[in-house]
């Protein structure tokens, strides 16, 4: 049975960056709208304009029976949170995850976002430290895809960077990674092979080398990792009530180094501390 490869050509890369660039920008323009007050929907429309507004479609849209351009995902909601009437409160954590399609190419990344509470700070720091931690694990799986040789090692670097983090501040135990929920490749469609584990596997997985594309997404709570569907068929919400947090981008090796597609300085920023620059994809 022919299957297709997981590699892409450096032309198939630089098509990959305009959508990633159009995802990044439909979440910086929901970003400063996370405020208390403000339903789910209405973020979910301001990320759909500005994705139509570059000449791009949702791909969440694309996916059979979601109808949507964004995910959102509340407090002890991890993931694929339906957007609708919810109306943000003071301290609340919100995951906002989106995607864009551009001349058949994919884009695919998630935010996590605090709700200021000046009444429960100490509730905000640690909804915060949480997004922290997420957003560390993140950009630690990524400086490890500049070097590493194997997929496996990507999660392992994930696992070792939250592990390193200490107890939740919440649980006092380690926080939680979720096992059934993963990274992805992605391409011509949001979710293709290989599966991106976000903890250490004993499968060595696919090899890693110029013309991988891989949407890396740790999911992570502030206690335990068993969670549940809720009644809607799509939100994934924590067993033990504990918050969740999602961060994402989708990223390319090529042969140059590694370029994060979703962040609009290829993942300067956030890669610099672990000592990685990420060069652009040559033309």
């Amino acid at each position: 049975m022919f299957r297709r490869s997981i590699y892409k050509t450096p032309a198939q890369l630089r098509a990959m960056v305009e959508p990633g660039l159009i995802t990044a920008a439909a979440l910086e323009a929901v970003r400063p709208l996370i405020k208390a007050g403000v339903t789910t929907l209405e973020l979910d429309a301001v990320a759909n304009r500005t994705i139509l507004a570059r000449g791009a479609e949702s791909n969440f849209q694309l996916v059979r029976g979601y109808h949507h351009t964004t995910c959102i995902s509340v407090n002890e909601q991890v993931v694929h949170g339906i957007p609708g009437e919810r109306v943000l409160q003071p301290g609340d954590i919100v995951s906002v995850d989106c995607g864009a399609q551009f001349k058949g190419w994919n884009g695919d990344s998630a935010i996590t976002v605090v709700v200021p509470d000046p009444e429960r700070p100490e509730l905000v720091v640690q909804r915060e430290e949480l997004s922290r931690v997420t957003e560390g694990s993140l950009w630690a799986g990524i400086a490890a895809m500049a070097s590493v040789s194997s997929i496996d090692e990507i999660g392992a670097a994930i696992q070792d960077y939250i592990e390193a983090q200490g107890p939740s501040v919440v649980s006092g135990e380690s926080y939680g990674i979720l096992r059934e929920y993963v990274g992805h490749g992605i391409g011509r469609k949001m979710h293709e092979a290989p599966s991106v584990f976000n903890y250490r596997t004993p499968d060595r997985g696919e090899e890693v080398k110029p013309g991988l594309v891989l949407a890396i997404e740790p999911m992570v709570t502030a206690g335990g990792d068993s969670t549940f569907i809720e009644d809607d068929d799509w939100t994934v919400t924590t067993v033990d009530g504990t918050d969740g947090s999602h961060w994402e981008h989708s990223v390319a090796l090529h042969d140059g180094g590694i370029w994060v597609l979703t962040a609009p300085d290829g993942g300067r920023a956030g890669l610099a501390p672990f000592g990685v620059e990420p060069r652009e994809i040559g033309k």
